[in-house]
């Protein structure tokens, strides 16, 4: 006979939270219901040995709880630390859950979805945040905004708080990609002191592990047109005697990597557009004839480049589509009109034809030059001419193998599955404890 494991009541293991709540919460949501909550607010930090600076932030946040009179709670997501961060938050009058799986998003989803509030406010648990001056993001979630982010900029930045290659380089240049990829209404993409609702949250249904999870959440609630604003916030200098975490190198090109894998069209659609365009110009001027530029003679060397412009904008349009189903399937892009209509006008019958008429194209070209050569009795030949043939029927074959291949690769992104979970549905864990 067995016995049901023990749970403190302070210290939760995220492992038995997911059988406890992760699946019932998302069974509710998907259904159009809240979760049940029991408090309005939670504050939530990520803590990955924070032991010289969890106590002051703690106490920061019960003590904004206190004095505004919210019902609130203060939970640690802990990422296996080993200096006693635990205890100081059970200490402190936190609820501390235990995160595996190491990461800040982890630590942040894991907190998050264990959190009992309406609304959520996270912050870094090194004192740069002052977690006693939350009421601007209440106020804002209370109004109905879906995700409130502080904008250190306009709050203020104190002396020592931030290298000035994040201040004046990193940050600015990373927010401006946001707003022009994203139209994000954020002016301080990586803020990392923001508030959000915890039904805004379950429908973003974010997915990364590590620092790409601020962007993602920042991203996903742009794409869903969630309502976003910002509150001035103030950073300041670490609290910590040890190095930070973060490593601004790393850590800002991981976000321009995310940000650029997920927005297909600037990494993928429009730069191969404008090469398969510019390429099909000139390689049909070319064909025709070589071009004169005063004293510069475009002539079969342009004609081969032109070619390699064209393949490689073509496949880089190709990636746009296939990038984007890859996404939507799993669960990092939100999948919206145009993703629905897709398979409607590119499916493999269409792809084929396409894809054989290319390849037949090119193929006739081929048995022209052939036709050339052997008339030239299969020996020399003027490459001026021949060149003019020969270069746009490989590349006709190219494009036609190419999209054949496309089609059938996407047709097997297309087929409709039914995606496994780690967990059974509820029915079915019924079923199976009637008959155990």
């Amino acid at each position: 006979m067995t016995t049901a494991p023990v749970i403190h009541p302070a210290i939760i293991d995220s492992r038995a939270l997911d059988s406890i709540c992760i699946s019932d919460m998302i069974a509710l949501t998907k259904k159009g219901a809240s979760p049940p909550m029991s408090v309005e607010l939670s504050i939530i930090m990520p803590c990955l040995n924070e032991a010289e600076t969890l106590e002051v932030c703690v106490r920061k946040a019960m003590d904004f709880l206190r004095r505004s009179g919210i019902s609130g709670e203060v939970l640690i997501g802990d990422n296996g630390s080993t200096d006693g961060s635990q205890e100081i938050g059970v200490r402190f009058g936190a609820r501390v859950v235990n995160i595996p799986m190491r990461g800040y998003g982890s630590a942040l989803y894991g907190a998050t979805m264990a959190a009992r509030g309406k609304y959520i406010i996270m912050g870094d648990s090194d004192a740069s945040y002052d977690f006693s001056s939350l009421e601007p993001f209440v106020e804002k979630l209370r109004e109905g905004y879906d995700l409130v982010m502080g904008n250190r900029f306009k709050g203020g930045i104190r002396p020592g708080a931030m290298p000035w290659k994040n201040r004046y380089i990193g940050n600015p240049i990373l927010s401006t990609i946001g707003r022009i990829f994203f139209h994000c209404p954020a002016n301080d993409f990586h803020c990392g002191l923001r508030g959000y609702s915890k039904d805004a949250f379950l429908r973003m249904g974010l997915r990364t592990t590590g620092m790409e999870f601020a962007s993602e959440m920042v991203i996903k609630a742009t794409m869903f047109r969630m309502r976003i604003t910002e509150v001035p916030t103030t950073l300041s200098p670490d609290g910590r005697s040890r190095p930070p975490h973060l490593r601004p190198y790393r850590d800002g090109w991981r976000h321009l990597r995310f940000m650029l894998l997920f927005s297909p069209n600037w990494l993928f659609l429009y730069p191969g557009l404008m090469l398969t365009l510019t390429g099909a110009l000139a390689t049909t001027l070319l064909t025709l004839s070589p071009i004169a530029l005063r004293h510069v003679r475009l002539d079969l060397d342009t004609l081969i480049y032109a070619a390699f412009m064209i393949v490689t904008g073509y496949q880089s349009v190709l990636f746009t589509v296939l990038s984007r189903v890859f996404a939507v399937q799993e669960g990092l892009y939100p999948a919206g009109r145009s993703y629905k209509h897709l398979f409607r006008h590119i499916n493999l019958e269409r792809g084929l034809i396409v894809g054989v008429l290319l390849f037949l194209g090119g193929l006739a070209s081929t048995g022209y030059a052939v036709l050339q050569w052997r008339r030239a009795g299969f020996g020399m030949l003027d490459v001026e001419h021949i060149a003019r043939i020969v270069i746009p029927s490989g590349l006709m074959l190219t494009l036609g193998v190419e999209t054949i291949l496309f089609s059938f690769f996407l047709s097997t992104l297309g087929i409709n599955i039914r995606h496994h979970s780690t967990e059974a549905p509820s029915e079915y864990r019924s079923a199976e404890a009637a008959t155990a």
